[in-house]
């Protein structure tokens, strides 16, 4: 969801005064009279997630009202809920941050993208196929806004040459196709590696907190079912832009030495566009190779196992170590500098940092009080039906309610109780958190869903009846796809049956 500036409005009032009324109400009220602390954490939860979803008082602000409140009900001390706001969890996020970062304020993310589409692009199904791959590409490793952001100046520029030589009417087809294409790609990038987005790393956290026993959340093991997700996903959304948009027998052309001036004008790479992408590229394959792959025709040792460190080095050791080296490598074209400096850290996005933790502190409360388990006795009803429909009314749920909220607060609130639901169950709590994660990042059918959807809507070329036009199908799409890749798929990428519950999940 977007985060909105400016004078306050209606609904964020609304949320403020309703909040703090059902905060209220909920203390006063014990809906659990036999677990006390549960249900003064049902009222701190209740509050947490209006504010969050109202943006009645800034998101970080609302993040920090476990330090102020579950001491004073006494869910958890303060020492405690202080260790929730900085992490592992958060940081991978911060390396990964400061690395695209780096990449951002260098322009590599420019020449990669512009390359993708010199190569790709041609006409207008290829042309938006193009920036699209782009898209997802890109936001795999950078914020899916700044992703946004970049790519947006370029696909608009493309649509106004093509306006100065056809009418606007021939022309809305493709500028429809080509700015959707370009927001959902961001969102649809972001799912494909650990790093991609909020809600993946939250989701980690959030399964290691629940199950410590459990399989180890890594950028390895997440990539086989995140970048099959993510590509089945853009492939689809191309068809079916293209064909709701783009008219058959469409005469356009599109000038190809457009994009190749484009790229021309960012002149030969420099040395430190050169070694950033070295160390995308270095860093990404530490991940991959952290720990033992099994392939199943062959077995890769991991090399954290032969140096015998597996158990105490995480995807967080790599990521600060190659941010590191940035810090350490003179820069050539900046005399008496390095490739990052003290500069970098205004970068920053500490009010994210600030929300995760916030989430991570709201879901040790909802463990430590027992109330996940109590809402997942509660749910226990739905314990006949199939795991695959089980799994796919969680998508449904999580995609839609992210039309209307942020979906970082979506999943911090979510996840531990989708985790205490199938304990309840006994159905592998991976087979619901991971669908239940990727989906609270497709949301495709409004602009304030996410900051992708509203920036391409910011330029007047789409409607929000065409974006919901395309956006119904592609939720629903997803939500399939998400579910028949992880059912299938995730069994044996994790080494489960879906039918056992695993006994770290006891």
């Amino acid at each position: 969801m977007i985060i909105r500036t400016g004078p306050r409005n209606i609904i964020q009032n609304i949320g403020l005064i309703s909040g703090i009324l059902l905060f209220i109400f909920f203390i006063n009220f014990n809906l659990i009279p036999e677990n006390i602390p549960a249900s003064r954490m049902t009222a701190i939860a209740f509050i947490m997630a209006i504010w969050w979803m109202t943006e009645a008082i800034p998101l970080a602000m609302t993040a920090l009202l476990p330090i102020i409140i579950f001491p004073v009900l006494g869910i958890l001390d303060s020492k405690g809920v202080a260790t929730q706001y900085f992490n592992s969890t958060i940081i991978l996020f911060l390396g990964g941050i400061i690395i695209a970062v780096a990449i951002e304020s260098w322009g590599l993310h420019k020449r990669i993208s512009l390359y993708i589409i010199k190569i790709i692009g041609g006409g207008e199904k290829a042309l938006v196929f193009g920036f699209m791959l782009a898209s997802a590409l890109v936001s795999m490793f950078i914020n899916n806004t700044a992703t946004a952001v970049m790519m947006f100046p370029i696909g608009y520029a493309i649509i106004l040459q093509l306006e100065e030589k056809y009418e606007r009417v021939m022309v809305k087809g493709f500028s429809i196709a080509l700015m959707l294409g370009i927001g959902y790609s961001c969102s649809i990038g972001g799912v494909g590696t650990l790093v991609g987005t909020a809600p993946n790393l939250i989701f980690q956290r959030i399964f290691q907190m629940n199950f410590p026993n459990g399989p180890l959340i890594t950028f390895s093991n997440w990539l086989p079912i995140g970048f099959s997700v993510s590509i089945a996903m853009l492939i689809v959304s191309w068809f079916v832009l293209t064909k709701l948009f783009i008219k058959k027998g469409s005469k356009l052309q599109v000038d190809k030495n457009f994009v190749k001036e484009e790229y021309l004008k960012l002149g030969k790479s420099i040395f430190e566009e050169k070694v950033l992408l070295l160390t995308l590229i270095i860093t990404g394959l530490l991940w991959i190779f952290r720990l033992e792959l099994n392939l199943g025709f062959i077995v890769i040792p991991g090399w954290s196992n032969f140096f015998g460190i597996d158990k105490l080095v995480d995807d967080g050791t790599v990521v600060i170590f190659m941010v590191l080296l940035l810090f350490i490598i003179p820069s050539k074209t900046k005399p008496h500098s390095t490739i990052l400096d003290n500069k970098l850290f205004k970068k920053i996005p500490w009010d994210i940092v600030l929300l995760f933790g916030g989430g991570f502190a709201l879901a040790e409360g909802f463990q430590q009080t027992g109330l996940s388990k109590v809402i997942g006795e509660q749910l226990s009803i739905i314990g006949t039906i199939h795991p695959l429909i089980m799994i796919i009314i969680i998508c449904t749920i999580l995609t839609f309610l992210t039309e209307l909220t942020s979906n970082t607060a979506t999943a911090q609130t979510l996840l531990p109780i989708i985790a205490a639901l199938s304990v309840t169950l006994e159905i592998n709590p991976l087979l619901l958190m991971i669908p239940a994660t990727m989906s609270s990042s497709f949301a495709f059918m409004l602009p304030v869903a996410t900051p992708p959807n509203a920036i391409i809507f910011s330029s007047g070329k789409v409607a929000i009846k065409e974006m919901m036009k395309a956006g119904i199908f592609l939720n629903l799409i997803g939500i399939m796809i998400i579910s028949l890749i992880m059912y299938f798929l995730g069994s044996s990428v994790f080494g489960f049956n879906p039918n056992i519950f695993p006994s770290w999940g006891k």
